[in-house]
């Protein structure tokens, strides 16, 4: 709960189920925020992967000065773990798998298996419905979407969507834990592809289309947006960013949802066949390195 105290508070305890780039950046903010953070993994490589990647990006926060904790401190908040049952005692746990509907749908219900009656439970995901996902849950007045953004650290958005039967008392609570977080929480109800996944992904797929037309290149597509309607990213890089991959997944929920006017682009399913998705793997509009 949000708690008494005039200052919004985290959950005391924290699980985050995955932990990759969206994962780790979630525990992060959370243990940031002062919670103790358990990471659940499917096994112990992805666990130990998941622990060095949540522990350096501790690392740069402090070197950055955007805490006031040391890194030990924030080092003994974290931890990991390869089994559901480690999320026992849990005040909420974001569900932040890759976004595939079985999957999830897998890794909430061992997750509210262990968790007490009262505690949250919350998907990342970013087109699922929140009423389908929660449809074989025993609480689903417990649970909600919280969307977050890559990354999540420099992020400042956090969508909370609210299923047919969400507590509007859980939805206050995660509009606390989001401004304790450091972030801004926008809420809406369970629609395809909720608010941002919709407008952004007709943005970015109208993007690829124009490149694959060869109306301008990539670089200059982005500028337009950057520079004419100063958006911070233009919207090809911004799929880079994201994952190719992972907007494909979201056009084609949308698709299936909304109609043609989602439909992925050829260009868009063959980079991704290709391997070519964007930051996490080294090319996709743009060339990319860890440097």
């Amino acid at each position: 709960m949000s708690g008494s105290g005039t200052e919004p508070r985290v959950p005391a305890r924290v699980g985050v189920i995955g932990g990759g780039r969206m994962g780790a950046g979630i525990a992060h903010a959370f243990a940031l925020a002062g919670a103790d953070v358990i990471v659940v993994e499917r096994d112990a490589d992805a666990a130990a992967a998941a622990s060095a990647r949540l522990l350096e990006s501790l690392r740069r926060s402090v070197e950055r000065g955007t805490t006031s904790r040391t890194y030990d401190d924030l080092a003994a908040a974290v931890s990991t773990a390869t089994d559901a049952s480690a999320l026992a005692g849990c005040g909420l746990v974001v569900e932040a798998v890759p976004e595939d509907r079985e999957l999830k749908v897998a890794a909430l219900a061992r997750a509210e298996g262990v968790l007490e009656a009262g505690a949250a439970l919350a998907t990342n995901t970013s087109s699922i419905s929140i009423d389908d996902l929660s449809a074989g849950l025993a609480r689903p007045d417990r649970f909600l979407g919280l969307h977050f953004f890559n990354p999540v650290p420099a992020s400042l958005l956090v969508e909370i969507v609210a299923g047919g039967a969400t507590d509007e008392a859980l939805i206050e609570d995660a509009r606390a834990w989001i401004a304790a977080i450091g972030k801004t929480p926008v809420v809406v109800r369970d629609a395809p592809g909720f608010a941002s996944s919709r407008l952004g992904v007709a943005l970015g797929l109208e993007a690829i289309r124009m490149l694959e037309e060869g109306v301008a290149s990539a670089a200059d597509i982005d500028a337009a947006m950057e520079l004419g309607y100063r958006h911070p990213v233009g919207p090809l890089k911004t799929t880079d960013l994201v994952g190719l991959d992972v907007r494909l997944g979201i056009a084609e929920e949308l698709h299936a949802r909304l109609g043609d006017r989602f439909a992925p682009p050829e260009l868009l399913r063959r980079m991704v066949a290709d391997g070519r998705l964007g930051r996490k793997s080294g090319r996709g509009f743009y060339e990319w390195s860890e440097s």
